[in-house]
């Protein structure tokens, strides 16, 4: 699995949909325009959701590293419990629906 070492003085991406955290990314500019939106992720399987996201986000990869087998075999089952508690599928596949915050900064 490949991981990438935070770059140092960077905030993390997940306060960007903050609207203190806009303003201090955009100071002096004329307008900040946000919109709420939802986006559906949809994968063949609970399974292949975790797995993808073990590949792909950096924090899931660390939360793994740092566990021993056993660990990450429960890490697995809890995580997709609670992907099947926001699964919309019956199926077998999943449908999740999640929120996102458009934003469009005007000079």
């Amino acid at each position: 699995m490949v991981t990438y070492p935070r770059t140092a003085g960077l905030s993390s991406p997940a306060l960007w949909g903050t609207r203190d955290r806009l303003n201090q990314l955009f100071e002096g500019v004329s307008d900040i325009a946000c919109t709420e939106r939802a986006y559906v992720f949809r994968y063949p399987s609970p399974e292949q959701w975790l797995e993808m996201w073990r590949r792909v986000y950096g924090p899931l990869q660390k939360a793994f590293d740092t566990l021993d087998a056993d660990a990450q075999s429960g890490l697995s089952r809890d995580l997709i419990a609670l992907i099947n508690t926001h699964n919309r599928a019956d199926d077998g596949t999943v449908v999740v629906s999640s929120a996102y915050l458009e934003v469009i900064v005007a000079k």
